[in-house]
């Protein structure tokens, strides 16, 4: 008796820990009608899919923002991306892709460095592809991320359509809890967009090198990227106007002429347009670099200004360790 009544007085707990299936929610099923209404899917299959996905709150806590922000340190950035490992696993990466770097250089303009670059600080050359399942972790932030819904109901959407384009099952994909898929880390729009079918067999799949390297050159290339043009280089920033300069962004707009009249110099610059980015570690000189067209298409990659730095870096790097030194 006492064992059933404990029983009882565990059933409500019991039973709100067990989420509805997604199959049964108005928003799901909102958002099927409009697949259904939009792209011709058959409403019942899709039913019978979300009805398989999971809601998990591990992806939502991953993709929250700190409650406490961190304290923005450009060298312990740097520390993470731009060390032994990842130069190592570089150089073996670029040893064993040389044709499909060369390649890829060739056809979009994109310098082998740099697409190994995005590749490493990426995933470590596909070390830490993500163990998700595309299809739940994406329905998580669809319906149960309201901050990020819109993004992530469209990131759905393209999962489903880029299933339907390979005619592969939806739930087979793996990736980040933010739904990034394969070496790159492309979303599902990405991949829908920009990859290709790199190594010629047919379909596109993004655990290969080959298809990797050129669906990052691509979406450069597409992004803008000039051949042979300036990535970064360094600045000195002196004045009060320093501030008004960082505000305006890292779009390059500014001629060297107008950079001086702000108090920043650079040897050498060249007459385009650059940016000016900062590199801030707490106690520490802050330094400064001039930021030029193919920085910022970096940035189209990933909006952080760390970010494209650090892949810039890692490149420079890895390139340098495969040079012979005299």
């Amino acid at each position: 008796m006492r064992l059933l009544l404990c029983l009882l007085l565990l059933l409500p707990a019991l039973a709100s820990a067990d989420p509805a299936s997604y199959a049964e929610r108005e928003d799901v099923r909102a958002f099927v009608a409009e697949m259904h209404e939009r792209n011709g899917f058959d409403n019942d299959e899709l039913l019978h899919l979300f009805a398989q996905a999971q809601s998990l709150p591990v992806v939502i806590k991953e993709i929250q923002p700190p409650a406490e922000p961190g304290i923005r340190s450009w060298q312990l950035y740097r520390s993470r991306f731009v060390e032994p490992r990842r130069i190592r696993a570089g150089a073996k990466f670029w040893q064993a892709n040389k044709a499909s770097l060369a390649r890829a250089e060739a056809q979009y303009g994109v310098p082998r460095e740099i697409i190994v670059g995005i590749l490493g600080v990426e995933t470590i050359y596909g070390k830490h592809n993500g163990h998700f399942q595309t299809f739940s972790a994406l329905a998580t932030l669809a319906f149960d991320y309201p901050p990020r819904a819109a993004l992530f109901r469209g990131e759905l959407e393209a999962l489903l359509l880029l299933a339907r384009e390979e005619k592969r099952a939806v739930l087979d994909y793996r990736g980040s809890y933010a739904g990034a898929i394969g070496m790159p880390q492309f979303l599902p729009s990405s991949i829908r967009q920009w990859a290709v079918d790199f190594d010629g067999d047919g379909s596109i799949d993004l655990s290969s090198p080959a298809d990797a390297i050129g669906s990052v050159a691509r979406f450069l290339a597409e992004h803008g990227w000039e051949k042979g043009g300036l990535i970064l280089t360094p600045a000195k920033a002196d004045g009060s106007r320093i501030g008004e300069l960082l505000a305006e962004g890292i779009k390059p707009q500014r001629t060297p002429e107008q950079l001086a009249a702000f108090g920043v110099t650079a040897n050498d610059a060249p007459p385009c347009p650059a940016a000016l980015i900062d590199y801030v570690t707490p106690e520490v000189p802050t330094s400064y670099r001039l930021g030029y067209n193919n920085f910022y298409v970096i940035t189209r990659y990933n909006r952080s200004t760390f970010y494209a730095t650090a892949v810039y870096e890692l490149a420079e790097t890895v390139k340098a360790h495969l040079t012979p030194r005299p």
